[in-house]
């Protein structure tokens, strides 16, 4: 009969390379079965693999897999029933809560006594979770109303938690505002940031930090200011309120060295018109298919329109 082996008293080093080797899966009940070992883990995290965190609202789950790689393990937020709990439901403690949990096929099913308690299940999981590894958002997975995205994306955003995707849609409410100002401190988190559907009229956004990419529906509210503070690599705005004498002011001070990172910009506006004032000293059908140039000479973007439209790509000179 074999005697349990010592796992921590092996050196760190070596203990190290044994948790490299382990499946998520492993890694994550092998914390869950003392602090001591979940700290040891904890420890190693930085040098641990990403990890990809897929939220399945619709029935509780979180599924965790590396990226690129098959091994996967499913964690449920399920609430206790009469029937779990006669089960053989062991005790654990997670990011501090005492929750029981049961063997699945593919992970646990952790039981909380109610809805409250599950919300703060949810928090635990995610918190235990992102103490382990490098966690990662997939693209797909999270669209959600500005309430959902103060309760819900805040606290991973609190946690360093990065998204590939985010949609955040507006329902009327009078907090909108408010909430919208407080989280945007985390989209320097996001890589590609959609907001849709059209808020209160009085809406004015402070945007602290920007992601990498943002498209805006019913972007009314988007102004010539905000453009210019932004940060972002990919800018797209439909039914905008720009106008021609915005998009000269744009392209100015693109030309002066202002937003240095911008790689891609659409304007979706009625506003854009033939009409109107010139761009650049020169009016649409001019404009479309020119190439401009940085002052500095480091850059050139090519101009497209169409109907109400237009486009802006960067390239660097050769």
């Amino acid at each position: 009969m074999f005697s349990p082996f010592p796992l921590l008293r092996l050196p760190r080093l070596v203990l190290s390379e044994v948790f490299k080797l382990l499946s998520i899966g492993d890694k994550i009940m092998l914390s869950l079965c003392s602090k001591r070992i979940s700290t040891q883990i904890n420890n190693d995290r930085l040098y641990s693999q990403k990890v990809i965190l897929d939220l399945h609202d619709f029935d509780g789950k979180i599924v965790v897999h590396f990226e690129n790689d098959r091994d996967t393990f499913e964690i449920f937020i399920s609430p206790e029933t009469e029937r779990t709990f006669r089960s053989n439901a062991r005790q654990y403690s997670i990011a501090g809560c005492t929750v029981r949990v049961t063997k699945t096929r593919n992970g646990i099913r952790t039981l909380w006594k109610n809805y409250q308690d599950q919300k703060e299940g949810f928090r635990s999981v995610i918190r235990h979770l992102s103490n382990m590894f490098q966690c990662k958002i997939p693209t797909g997975s999270n669209c959600c109303d500005i309430v959902l995205f103060e309760t819900r994306v805040s606290l991973l955003f609190d946690l360093q938690v990065e998204f590939e995707s985010l949609c955040v849609r507006f329902t009327g409410s009078k907090d909108e505002n408010l909430l919208f100002n407080q989280l945007s401190s985390g989209f320097r988190l996001v890589e590609d940031l959609c907001i849709s559907s059209t808020p209160d009229p009085g809406f004015i956004p402070v945007f602290s930090s920007w992601p990498q990419e943002i498209s805006i529906w019913s972007s009314a509210w988007f102004t010539l200011e905000h453009l210019l503070e932004s940060t972002c690599t990919r800018i797209t705005l439909w039914i905008s309120l720009l106008k021609n004498k915005d998009l000269d002011e744009i392209l100015k001070n693109w030309k002066a060295g202002r937003l240095p990172n911008l790689k891609h910009l659409s304007i979706d506006s009625l506003n854009i018109t033939n009409n109107g004032e010139h761009i650049l000293g020169m009016n649409l059908r001019e404009l479309d298919g020119m190439v401009i140039q940085t002052d500095d000479g480091s850059k050139k973007a090519t101009i497209k329109r169409r109907p109400h439209d237009i486009s802006m790509f960067v390239t660097p000179l050769e």
